[in-house]
C-alpha cells in the first residue's frame, strides 16, 4: 500500500470512530480529499484507495485536474469541490466544471455562478460560507446575513443550496473548538426551519475535525493528513 491509500484508511477508520462515540452513523459524514497543490498522481492513488470526493481552493488548477481525469478515466463519477475563495471573474469556470462550491459569501457570485451554470449538468450544489469566528482576514458573511443571502440564492433556478460551511479561528482547546461548531449547527437548524431540504455542513479540518464532527459536521475537508504537507511554488 502506497502512503496515500494508508492515510486515507486511516482517516476513514477515525472519523469512523469519532462517529461512534457521538452516537452518529458515519455514513452521514462525507470525507473531501482536498488535493490542492498535489499531482494528479497523487490524486490518482487516492481514487485507487476508494475516494470520489476532491476539493480545490485554486480554480485553474482545479479545472486543469477535472479536465485530465475526464480524458483519462472518463467512465470515473467523481465529485469535484471548490472550497476556496473566489473572485467574480472566476465564476464562469466553476460553474462550468465543479460540483460543489463551498464558499458563496455575497449575491453577486451566486448570481454568476447561476448564469453561467450549464443546463446539461444540472443544478450547482452550493454552501454559504459564514464567517463565525469574525476574523476580519476571513471570507464569509455575518451571521445576522445568513436569513438574506439564503432567501436570494434560493431562488436561482440554477443553483441548489444545500447548506453552510465554515472555517473557524484556529484553535487548540477541544471545547472551544465545538462551541464555535455548535453556533454553525445552530444557524443550520434556524434555517432549516424555513427551508428544510438543507442537508450540508462543511466543516472541520485536519486539525479539528474530532470537535467538528462533534457538532453536526457533515462534509470535513482533509488534507494535510491524506497528502502530506503541501507543495506550494
Amino acid at each position: 500500500m502506497n502512503s496515500v491509500h494508508n492515510n486515507l484508511l486511516a482517516i476513514k477508520t477515525k472519523i469512523q470512530q469519532i462517529a461512534e462515540k457521538c452516537n452518529r452513523d458515519p455514513k452521514t459524514i462525507e470525507l473531501i480529499a482536498v488535493s490542492k497543490t498535489k499531482p494528479a498522481s497523487q490524486i490518482a492513488e487516492a481514487i485507487d484507495a476508494g475516494q470520489l470526493a476532491f476539493g480545490e481552493n485554486y480554480v485553474q488548477e482545479g479545472v486543469e485536474k477535472i479536465h485530465y481525469f475526464q480524458q483519462t478515466s472518463p467512465n470515473l463519477k467523481l465529485c469535484w469541490h471548490f472550497i476556496g475563495p473566489l473572485q467574480s471573474n472566476k465564476c464562469k469556470l466553476v460553474a462550468e466544471n465543479f460540483d460543489w462550491m463551498h464558499t458563496i459569501d455575497r449575491l453577486k457570485i451566486a448570481e454568476r455562478l447561476n448564469d453561467h451554470r450549464p443546463i446539461d449538468k444540472g443544478k450547482l450544489n452550493v454552501l454559504i460560507q459564514v464567517n463565525i469566528s469574525q476574523e476580519a482576514s476571513k471570507s464569509g458573511i455575518a451571521p445576522e446575513q445568513l436569513p438574506e443571502l439564503a432567501q436570494q440564492i434560493v431562488a436561482l433556478p440554477n443553483l441548489s443550496l444545500r447548506g453552510l460551511m465554515a472555517i473557524p479561528e484556529i484553535e487548540d482547546d477541544f471545547d472551544k473548538q465545538v462551541a464555535v461548531f455548535r453556533k454553525m449547527q445552530q444557524l443550520l437548524h434556524t434555517l432549516q426551519t424555513q427551508y428544510p431540504f438543507l442537508d450540508t455542513l462543511s466543516m472541520g479540518m485536519t486539525n479539528d475535525m474530532q470537535a467538528a464532527i462533534t457538532a453536526g459536521s457533515t462534509m470535513v475537508r482533509i488534507g494535510t493528513a491524506i497528502f502530506g504537507a503541501r507543495q506550494y511554488s
